[in-house]
């Protein structure tokens, strides 16, 4: 009780609570106060602010600390409003211009055109044929242009994260203190439950609007690529960046000659891993009007469409293994030329 006391003292509780008692209150007179009998009697108590507050007006209650959250973030989502709006406006277009280009080319030319980019990153028989095997089989069920809906949101959520990812995390590995900065960040970003990333956005744009959920998708699946551009980079071999300072290569030369390349085996299963979570949370961002697959699923769960919800699930799961397949193909790739060089 006596830490209680002098905390109550240092953040000046006591009085103010006494004040509105006639005197002086200790917290083991709060606890007693609450009406719990066995309260005041336990030797290190555990003061829950709603049963502090029936005791002592001045305490605030739980519900202070959520609403005080709110009022701060609606009180600045103005400014943060016309500061992002025009940042992010590219964004739409980029989705929009993304959606319109995959569902308005004729399918008998994206099809081959998937196949080829396929073979050209892979440059594996198998997984073309089964790549091919796949979109038709979703096109046969009438589910091609919800297929290519996700593709075209994927393509451009999965560019911009690799666009931003791979420079921040090159910056990471240059600084330990822009390291250390980042990463508490990073750790939010990855262990924020994907249904919160939606509701800050929800009060700055428009449901409609394709940044909304773009923005949602590449704050999810951004952080696999930094961290592993990060770690590629850093685990380097020394002797060979000693090497290339004995060669006088400049900093430029170094990274882009020498660095990036012994680290890029690292940066592609980052790669592969923002696709994959792009792809999850395409699905989750159907329920804030983005389109594809995941309207499907949504509307199987709503409808109780058994069939329609299941059919869906298959699709996503065809286009996260071909995904998979092609982007670890190509780190295979990778692989092997850095092994020959």
């Amino acid at each position: 009780m006596a830490f209680y006391d002098g905390l109550m003292n240092m953040l000046g509780l006591k009085d103010a609570c006494g004040e509105s008692s006639g005197g002086n209150l200790s917290m083991a007179d709060l606890l007693a106060a609450t009406g719990d009998e066995d309260a005041g009697k336990e030797f290190f108590p555990f003061p829950s602010l709603d049963n502090l507050n029936e005791a002592c007006a001045n305490m605030p209650q739980s519900r202070d600390v959520t609403k005080g959250i709110e009022n701060g973030f609606l009180s600045i989502k103005d400014d943060l409003k016309t500061v992002l709006d025009p940042i992010t406006q590219p964004l739409s277009w980029l989705l929009d211009g993304a959606l319109w280009l995959f569902q308005a080319v004729p399918w008998f030319i994206m099809i081959p055109i998937l196949l080829y980019i396929t073979w050209w990153v892979s440059r594996s028989i198998g997984v073309t044929i089964f790549v091919a095997i796949s979109i038709l089989g979703l096109a046969f069920i009438d589910h091609y242009d919800v297929t290519m809906q996700t593709l075209s949101i994927i393509f451009v959520c999965t560019g911009i994260s690799i666009l931003l990812g791979v420079p921040i995390g090159i910056a990471m590995s240059k600084s330990d203190r822009l390291q250390r900065s980042v990463i508490p960040i990073l750790d939010l970003l990855q262990t924020l439950p994907s249904f919160v990333y939606l509701i800050p956005l929800i009060f700055l744009f428009s449901v409609t609007e394709s940044k909304f959920y773009g923005i949602a998708i590449i704050l999810y699946a951004i952080v696999p690529v930094i961290r592993l551009t990060d770690l590629g980079i850093r685990l380097v071999d020394q002797d060979v960046v000693e090497a290339a300072n004995a060669f006088g290569m400049t900093s430029r030369q170094k990274l882009l000659g020498v660095e990036l390349p012994l680290a890029l085996p690292n940066i592609m299963a980052g790669v592969n891993q923002t696709i994959m979570m792009s792809l999850a949370m395409v699905v989750i961002a159907s329920l804030v009007s983005a389109p594809g697959l995941g309207v499907n699923v949504l509307r199987g769960i709503r409808n109780l469409e058994l069939g329609v919800g299941i059919v869906a699930g298959i699709g996503i799961v065809l286009l996260a293994v071909i995904l998979d397949r092609t982007s670890k193909a190509a780190l295979k790739r990778v692989d092997k030329a850095g092994k020959h060089s």
